[in-house]
């Protein structure tokens, strides 16, 4: 009979260099309060420390400067949908900043910022929100797999990957994002408990944004999503998932849990979706004014901006240069988004296989001949 050990072995904070990550009364774990300050257990190089920040930092703003560009260009009609990522900035920088550029990510279809961070350009992004193509990038060069709207759908396409990676005797991670309202699927369960049976290399990383289109985690869940993987025999941290510096930490630590072969680690991270479900969504019939407000004072990019000024992190010049790249990172969106068109029909014909066969070249051929039968 097999056995699972369910023990975590020790793995190091990487900026405590001990085997402890910092808990708060509720439980999870936070390094930078809402109003800026660094949690005194935090004894890193503070140099390195401050380099690692701004770099977090500039990758959380870019995020958002795209965000807010796409959310106009779908309220102009040059997007068909468009899903917000704020507020989710340092759930998702935080996280993919922690892993190694060639461990393997599978988001689902909100995860502009990790994307971004991967170096996945304005017009990948916005392509398939803006219907000339059914995905945006070759996932190969970014080990970023491409979004995944069907729900919970890509944890099992995360958790074959790392099955694959395993036997292969790759050292990769496998790291696969997914909300709460996804951890409601069946697929969420089957996912986690095949990773854990087989000590599959993955991170289930869970953003927590508190809702599922209109439907609150209160009415989803009676337990926390993060203590689920005891049961499945997961290693679980709970980290505040507006609080950057913490996330890196947390992410840090689980990769390495998972790398050195100790199995798959879930982590929740609890942010908040600033915006609606989706362009199509109003939120306002759902949520109240105080609830957002209450979330907007926990603003990821205002506690790091508020930690480097206490710090000494940050100058004008910095914030400056940031503003700069930001803005024209919004004007490479919107010229990229324009000139997005939709392809070719006869385009589809060399996509169906990887080697087109002659009947497929005839029907093509066939088809290109018809089309240019009729009249402009």
């Amino acid at each position: 009979m097999t056995t699972v050990d369910l023990a975590d072995p020790p793995v190091t904070n990487p900026f405590t260099g001990t085997t402890d990550l910092p808990r708060t009364s509720e439980g999870w774990t936070q390094l930078v309060t809402p109003d800026g300050r660094l949690h005194p257990d935090v004894d890193a190089d503070r140099d390195a420390l401050g380099r690692l920040t701004r770099e977090l930092y500039r990758g959380m703003r870019l995020a958002r400067r795209l965000d807010d560009e796409a959310f106009a260009l779908q309220r102009q009609g040059e997007l068909g949908l468009w899903l917000q990522c704020r507020g989710q900035e340092a759930a998702q920088v935080g996280s993919v900043a922690a892993v190694r550029s060639d461990d393997y990510v599978f988001p689902s279809y909100r995860e502009h910022a990790a994307a971004l961070w991967r170096g996945i350009g304005p017009a990948d992004l916005l392509r398939q929100w803006r219907g000339v193509a059914h995905s945006g990038w070759d996932p190969e060069p970014y080990s970023f797999h491409i979004y995944t709207l069907v729900l919970a759908a890509q944890l099992l396409h995360a958790t074959g990957y790392a099955l694959g990676v395993q036997r292969d005797g790759s050292d990769t991670v496998v790291v696969t994002y997914f909300g709460d309202g996804a951890a409601s699927e069946g697929d969420a369960s089957e996912a986690m408990n095949i990773a854990a049976v087989n000590a599959a290399p993955m991170v289930f990383f869970c953003q927590n944004n508190q809702w599922a289109i209109s439907t609150p985690t209160a009415s989803q869940t009676r337990t926390p999503i993060h203590r689920r993987g005891a049961g499945f025999g997961l290693r679980s941290e709970w980290v505040d998932g507006n609080d950057v510096l913490a996330v890196y930490a947390v992410t840090s630590a689980v990769t390495e849990h998972a790398r050195s072969g100790h199995g798959p680690a879930i982590v929740e991270a609890t942010t908040y979706r600033m915006g609606g479900h989706s362009t199509s969504d109003d939120p306002t019939r759902y949520r109240t004014d105080d609830e957002l407000a209450a979330w907007r004072a926990r603003d990821p990019l205002a506690r790091v901006e508020a930690l480097m000024r206490a710090e000494g992190w940050s100058d004008e010049a910095f914030l400056d240069g940031i503003q700069a790249e930001a803005d024209e990172l919004a004007d490479r969106t919107r010229r990229e988004c324009l000139a997005l068109t939709a392809p070719d029909l006869a385009d589809a014909f060399a996509t169906v296989l990887a080697d087109v066969p002659p009947l497929l070249r005839e029907e093509r051929d066939a088809f290109v001949a018809y089309r240019a039968s009729f009249l402009d």
